[in-house]
């Protein structure tokens, strides 16, 4: 009988735990169906994508990423210096769940401070003098000054038309054929500069409705063209259209985009697309001189958001060690900026060659905008005709 007893008791205590377990997959199966649905339904910006988890994972340093690597090979922990070779898990998890880090006061500040997120950008390449006390940043105009219309010294920028028409561009020995490879656009247009708006001292108010970064722009087209490089300049005025649809400055991205890619569906012979802007930064920043001359400085400004990033800092890149190499300093940099306070993209998703490039600040002349322009055609035409003769297709062999 007590065999019998304790027999029964084995197979109801099975039982009871069989029940616990089919219960417990039952209810395991109904949460992983339940997060699934969770996660599928959510909007597309708040899925888990390779984009959040670069975004996730921005938050680790390169010696966390040595650590995990040494698990699994004690070699790579001797690349670290001695003090660092052992991981600090709790400054790691204090990053993971705060978003801060301890070794970067930026990360505190810029929640916090108005306008600090400005210092989210990053160096990739550093010019001569960049740091990140003195990045290029772009201030939205006043409305006012978007209605406005301001008296602008024609003259000066006639004299500057003029006094770079003087410099000889010998005759190129290759040309695209009459094909235009390359689109030149605005997305803020009225940029402008105060010395060739009459009356003007306040940086804040270097906006103009017709002498501004279009002039830039429409100068660099020039200087491709003589170097043989067919470019198309868009004349289209964004903010001014901006203002006709009653859309906000900030969604001006949204309207050159529109303008990028009508341009690339109406001509296939597209290759290169550069957005003109200028920098708020004064006179002491955006400006070198080299052989004698006063030069405005130029920045390129990547999208760490985009799709085709790597390409176009590879792009970018190129042409500042092309520019440091024969105009020493012209070049503040490669910057890349990304962030809740910024565009991310800047339209270079579109496109594996795609630029944005500043060229000079509020304090610059045209005499000196005009300068930098053909510097940056010389170079510029230097890439282009290397990088033609890569891709071109090898001639066929002989029978």
């Amino acid at each position: 009988m007590k065999k019998q007893r304790s027999s029964r008791m084995v197979v109801a205590v099975q039982g009871a735990s069989l029940k616990k377990m089919i219960i417990l997959a039952v209810l395991g199966c109904m949460m992983m169906f339940m997060l699934i649905g969770a996660i599928t339904s959510l909007k597309p910006e708040y899925r888990i994508s390779s984009s959040s988890v670069s975004n996730m994972t921005d938050q680790f340093s390169q010696e966390t990423f040595i650590h995990l690597f040494s698990f699994e090979n004690h070699y790579f922990s001797q690349l670290l210096p001695k003090e660092r070779q052992k991981p600090n898990y709790s400054a790691l998890l204090f990053r993971m769940a705060t978003s801060i880090n301890p070794d970067d006061p930026r990360s505190l500040l810029g929640g916090e401070l108005p306008g600090f997120t400005l210092y989210d950008s990053k160096i990739i390449v550093a010019g001569e003098g960049t740091d990140y006390t003195n990045m290029p940043y772009e201030s939205a105009p006043p409305l006012e000054v978007m209605l406005a219309e301001r008296q602008a010294s024609l003259e000066s920028l006639e004299e500057a038309d003029k006094k770079h028409e003087e410099k000889q561009v010998p005759p190129p020995t290759q040309t695209t054929g009459g094909r235009k490879v390359v689109y030149i656009y605005h997305t803020h247009t009225r940029e402008s500069y105060l010395p060739a708006l009459k009356g003007v001292t306040d940086p804040d108010l270097a906006f103009h409705r017709t002498v501004n970064v279009t002039k830039v722009g429409e100068k660099l087209a020039e200087e491709m063209e003589k170097r043989g490089i067919g470019a198309e300049v868009s004349t289209i005025d964004i903010e001014g259209e901006l203002k006709k649809k009653g859309m906000k400055y900030y969604q001006a991205y949204d309207m050159s985009r529109k303008t990028v890619v009508e341009a690339m569906s109406r001509n296939r012979d597209l290759q290169y697309f550069i957005d003109i802007h200028r920098d708020a930064r004064r006179r002491k920043y955006t400006t070198i001189k080299i052989h004698g001359a006063d030069y405005a400085r130029v920045a390129f400004i990547i999208g760490g958001e985009n799709a085709r990033y790597e390409k176009n800092l590879q792009l970018a890149t190129q042409l500042h060690h092309l520019l440091q190499k024969k105009y020493p300093g012209l070049s503040r940099g490669v910057i890349e900026k990304k962030g809740a306070e910024t565009n991310g993209k800047f339209n270079q998703d579109l496109s594996e060659n795609a630029l944005l490039i500043e060229f000079g600040g509020v304090d610059n002349t045209f005499e000196e905008l005009f300068r930098s322009v053909s510097a940056v055609a010389d170079v510029f035409s230097e890439y282009y005709w290397q990088a033609q003769k890569v891709q071109a297709p090898a001639p066929a062999e002989k029978r």
